[in-house]
């Protein structure tokens, strides 16, 4: 190694141990509309920003719509960067943190000598975008952030040559219990739009003695929006087969709202029997949500069932702790990456 090149590998040290290389985040454009797998990177973004490292939005237009229609607005203070028409910065020192989705950007990028993490929020993506055959670590892609145990699981079964790290994604205080009585309101959300349709259209034909009671799609609505609406609801409804992780569930508890939902195909490690009513047959929807309207009107709710979503909820809500796992995270990634460089320093000087 001559000593230019020694001079720039010991400058992208510096670089890193000073937390000042570039990790930028591809995200997917929105349009306007909320997103809890965009809202989980930004998160981390921003948790980056706040501990003095050095995160980049990347979005692949011009013209992008950003999350401050439906975000909160501080987050739109993270450095952006568009990929449409301009010449990427990338240096050895850099990470780029890429959705799987997004695996078709992989492979443009295969060759670009910056450290590459796989983002994966939806087991369900992790081969959508790829080519027959291909994998993650032939794109120089060799380390997987996930957000549960059990998607864990799955996913390194099939991108074996992966490493995995876990980041639980944070319910913001946008969700929190209303202090006066609920109103008669299920709140429904629903990976399918026709699943929400057939829901309200076959409850109120098998049980209109309910029908004062009202249903509401929680679509189209900014978060704050959207935590309004949920409080003013006493139970919700989700079904969401292909869920990697289930943040709907998870708000609904933080909210105070009891949660009917069918188990996915995948069950997160949060649900349990004692923190709401979990089916696997969807058919038998409409039957567990008059059963539950019987009982609160009845006063017949238990107890426990608030406390246990409570519990369940508590380790999810915590910022500081979701920021200080996101923190210590990529302060390994950034040492790691810095001790490999100066193996590579001590090895050709001798």
């Amino acid at each position: 190694m001559d000593t230019s090149i020694n001079e720039k590998v010991k400058k992208s040290i510096e670089l890193l141990r000073n937390k000042q290389s570039r990790i930028y985040f591809l995200v997917q454009d929105t349009k306007g509309n909320a997103r809890a797998s965009v809202r989980l990177i930004y998160q981390m973004a921003k948790s980056l920003l706040d501990e003095g490292f050095n995160p980049i939005i990347l979005h692949e237009k011009n013209e992008y719509a950003g999350v401050v229609a439906w975000l909160d607005e501080e987050y739109m203070s993270i450095p952006h960067k568009s990929i449409e028409g301009q010449n990427l910065e990338i240096a050895p020192e850099d990470f780029i943190v890429v959705p799987e989705i997004f695996g078709f950007v992989m492979e443009q990028i295969k060759n670009l000598p910056c450290g590459k993490i796989v983002l994966t929020q939806n087991y369900n993506h992790i081969v959508e975008t790829l080519q027959p055959g291909q994998n993650w670590s032939q794109y120089g892609f060799l380390k997987c952030l996930t957000t549960t145990t059990k998607q864990q699981e799955y996913v390194e079964t099939v991108m074996r040559q992966s490493t995995f790290d876990i980041i639980k994604p944070l319910i913001t205080d946008n969700f929190y219990p209303k202090s006066t009585p609920p109103m008669p309101i299920i709140g429904v959300h629903t990976k399918d739009q026709s699943d929400t349709i057939n829901i309200i259209k076959t409850f109120y034909l098998k049980f209109p003695q309910y029908r004062w009671f009202t249903f509401r799609d929680l679509r189209g609505l900014s978060e704050k929006e959207f935590g309004n609406s949920l409080r003013e609801c006493f139970m919700s409804v989700w079904i969401d087969d292909e869920s990697g992780f289930g943040t709907f569930p998870l708000e609904s508890m933080a909210s105070g709202v009891p949660v009917i939902g069918k188990v996915p195909n995948i069950q997160p490690e949060w649900m349990n029997e004692d923190n709401g009513v979990w089916m696997t047959n969807k058919p038998m929807m409409c039957d567990y949500i008059a059963d539950f309207i019987q009982n609160w009107l009845e006063d017949n709710i238990k107890p426990e069932l608030y406390d246990n979503m409570k519990k369940t909820v508590e380790s999810y809500t915590n910022k500081q702790e979701f920021d200080s796992n996101v923190v210590s995270l990529f302060e390994g990634y950034l040492n790691t990456r810095a001790d490999s460089f100066e193996q590579q320093i001590t090895k050709t000087e001798e």
